[in-house]
């Protein structure tokens, strides 16, 4: 059981008159049950948190099921203590006094002198000392113990016995590491100094449970446990000062409920955001959307949609790498489904894994190259070299239709089959070292254009830093010298309020400033000291400067703030340069996120449509437009913790998916559009299917392909 401040935790009982068909909150590592699902909530909030200790390692700041972990891994480790040594080290633990390091020294050190079947050590022979392992103790005549070993080589094998007696034995280590003691320990007794036996292992190995001498005057039996004198002292003084104990258990009390109310009060207050499947509805939640049901129209089977995206996104995402010509996924889909020909989308891609696996001459190009085929990959030949590489991998359901492929029939393949065997030469290709040296690339070129950006922020935070600090140390603008009116400024108060003119003029006469105020006395002017009056004069010179200036002051501000905002819009424009170069290096494709049941979304920005998978991969679904994700947003409730993370994913890209959903829309409008214009045509001049914008992969061109 773990420990809460080095205490046991009793578990919460289990509510009584539990109908079966109530609905009850359990805790899955405790099975404690609730009705009410704040108790629930504030028990399993308590379990999370890191105060927990485990009993047998004393390993602390756990969480309660981490320190139930630790509590079953050291009581299998305990299981493994040899038997000859359980009852030596029991009869050193019964009722002593020492710390549990200082025990655990002791038994260390004194089973050390017991040597038992299976010990590990060392043997002298020939003045040298070789490792051993004891098999058989033997008593000779003389009462002598003998051992009989086996000598053992640097892989611990044996190699030849020999007989040796006690002197010839050496032990280099304790047999017990002092962690393992100290567990051994904890989960053997009840109690500390004195550290006390489970009577019911005493009893098993015949252990004496009778209290010492030296410990009967301070300690004694209670209910079975043992008591140290230390409590009845106490309560002998309860008994002799009722008072006195009853002021103490006033104040215990009012300190225990403040204490009771506090830990209340903090477990009412829950800590969003929390895991999704806890989250109950409140008061202060904001109105959620319904969520949309995603659509599921695919031409490929339902499980064969994850390995389609996978394989279109590494042909997209390293198409100049592989000269193939990008093409939409929709129409690799439809490639895929069509049974009737081979398909000219796929053979090249086909032919564009083949080449790389024949550029990195590994096992592939081998391989060909021993069958003496022609280099050159074409529309006729590609099937040998499909051929080729299912008999290398030897995989036995790709293989099991070769002779399908050998007569030209690879369209009529399951559409499984043509995915496994497209991720088949995924994976092989990706392991290639041609792969392996652009990843590199890749990734060094993300790293420098990474410590670019961080060397330009750094640049323009000290740029900032040394305009805060110009603008402190220069003198204030706009009519102020360092807190103080120029004299235009004071003019132009008198002129505009004469009132306050004659309220607070001043007669100033023979060098003494008289002022008309109430309250102030009359005081000598500042002209009268001579460092006075060259600080005054300064300022008069910088009020001058800054009358001369004001009559250019507007067009200078209005350029200052030009040229404020065009440094504003740089940075941006370098913030989304740097993100659209990360972007096009970026080796995988991650999910947004996932939600309160942990499907995963995907959004791959050269399709634009949000697709959905489910927890165990075997559903799919999209949303592919603007107000499936509005509503979708809208339903997400930032409390959990899945469902945050998701909403902030999806606001970063917001902009770009809907720029890429609503191109997605105008293409299909364009699309529909020329399907209905070549229906409407008449008979006489319609136009041929190859023009169907719906078979556009039928006349598929590699633009990029090598010679």
């Amino acid at each position: 059981m773990p420990l809460l401040k080095r205490k046991p935790f009793p578990l919460a009982d289990s509510p009584k008159d539990l109908e079966n068909y109530e609905l009850v909150y359990q805790v899955r590592f405790t099975k404690e049950v609730f009705r009410d699902y704040s108790e629930y909530l504030s028990r399993i909030n308590l379990y999370r948190r890191r105060v927990w200790m485990c009993k047998f390692t004393g390993k602390s700041n756990l969480t309660y099921e981490e320190a139930l972990v630790s509590e079953k891994c050291a009581a299998e480790k305990v299981q493994q203590f040899p038997k000859d040594l359980i009852v030596p080290a029991l009869q050193i633990i019964q009722y002593s006094m020492l710390s549990l390091k200082d025990l655990a020294d002791t038994i260390a050190v004194k089973l050390q002198e017991f040597l038992f079947v299976g010990t590990e050590l060392y043997g002298r022979r020939e003045d040298q000392i070789y490792p051993c392992k004891i098999v058989k103790v033997l008593e000779n005549d003389a009462e002598e113990l003998q051992y009989e070993v086996v000598w053992l080589d640097k892989n611990k094998k044996v190699t030849e016995t020999a007989l040796l007696s006690v002197e010839d034995l050496v032990q280099k280590k304790p047999p017990l590491s002092r962690r393992f003691l100290k567990s051994f320990i904890r989960e053997s007794t009840y109690r500390s100094a004195p550290w006390v036996l489970h009577d019911k292992l005493a009893q098993n190995h015949g252990i004496s449970t009778d209290l010492p001498q030296e410990l009967r005057s301070k300690a004694f039996f209670r209910d079975g446990l043992l008591v140290c004198n230390k409590k009845r002292k106490s309560n002998d003084m309860e008994a002799s000062n009722p008072g006195k104990c009853k002021r103490r258990d006033k104040t215990n009390g009012s300190t225990a409920e403040n204490g009771a109310k506090k830990a209340e009060g903090l477990d009412e207050d829950i800590k969003y955001p929390i895991d999704d499947l806890l989250v109950q509805p409140g008061a202060d939640d904001p109105v959620f959307s319904e969520r949309p049901s995603p659509s599921r129209e695919f031409k490929v089977p339902m499980n064969c949609v994850g390995d389609l995206l996978m394989v279109w996104d590494v042909c997209s995402s390293f198409s100049r790498l592989l000269n193939l010509w990008p093409f939409s996924l929709d129409d690799f889909e439809r490639a895929i489904y069509h049974k009737e020909s081979n398909v000219p989308l796929l053979v090249e891609a086909h032919s564009a894994y083949f080449r790389l696996l024949l550029k990195d001459n590994g096992e592939y190009s081998s391989l060909v190259e021993g069958k003496k085929r022609k280099m050159k990959i074409t529309l006729v030949n590609w099937t040998e070299y499909l051929c080729d590489f299912l008999e290398m991998i030897e995989n036995p359901k790709l293989c099991a239709n070769t002779a399908t492929i050998k007569r030209g029939h690879y369209g009529l393949l399951d559409t499984h089959v043509k995915l496994g065997i497209l991720c088949e030469l995924v994976n092989h290709s990706l392991e290639s070292n041609i792969f392996r040296e652009k990843l590199d690339e890749i990734i060094e070129q993300r790293q420098a254009l990474g410590a670019t950006r961080r060397g330009e922020a750094l640049e323009e935070g000290r740029k900032r830093r040394e305009e805060k600090e110009r603008l402190k140390s220069e003198p204030m603008s706009n009519g102020h010298v360092n807190g103080h009116l120029t004299d235009p400024e004071k003019s132009e108060i008198s002129k505009s309020d004469p009132g306050r003119r004659s309220k607070d003029s001043s007669k100033n006469r023979n060098g003494v400033v008289i002022s008309t105020q109430n309250g102030l006395s009359p005081v000598k002017s500042e002209d009268d000291h001579p460092i006075a009056y060259l600080k005054k004069m300064a300022k008069k010179r910088n009020s001058d400067v800054t009358v001369s200036t004001s009559t250019n002051s507007p067009k200078k501000e209005a350029k200052d703030h030009r040229m404020e905002v065009l440094d504003k819009n740089t940075i941006k424009e370098r913030r989304e340069y740097y993100e659209r170069e990360l972007e096009k290096r970026s080796i995988k494709t991650n999910p947004l996120g996932k939600d309160r049941n942990h499907n995963r979304y995907w959004w791959f920005r050269r399709d634009g449509r949000i697709f959905v998978e489910s927890s165990d991969s075997k559903e799919w679904g999209y949303y592919s437009n603007i107000e499936e994700l509005d509503a979708f947003m809208g339903s997400l409730n930032c409390k959990g913790e899945r469902e945050r993370e998701l909403g902030k994913h999806l606001e970063k890209s917001y902009r770009r998916i809907c720029v890429e959903l609503n191109k997605r829309s105008k293409d299909i409008t364009n699309q529909i559009a020329a399907e209905e214009a070549v229906l409407r045509r008449s008979t006489r001049v319609r136009a041929p299917p190859r023009e169907n914008p719906a078979t556009a992969y039928l006349r598929y061109v590699n633009r990029w392909k090598e010679d």
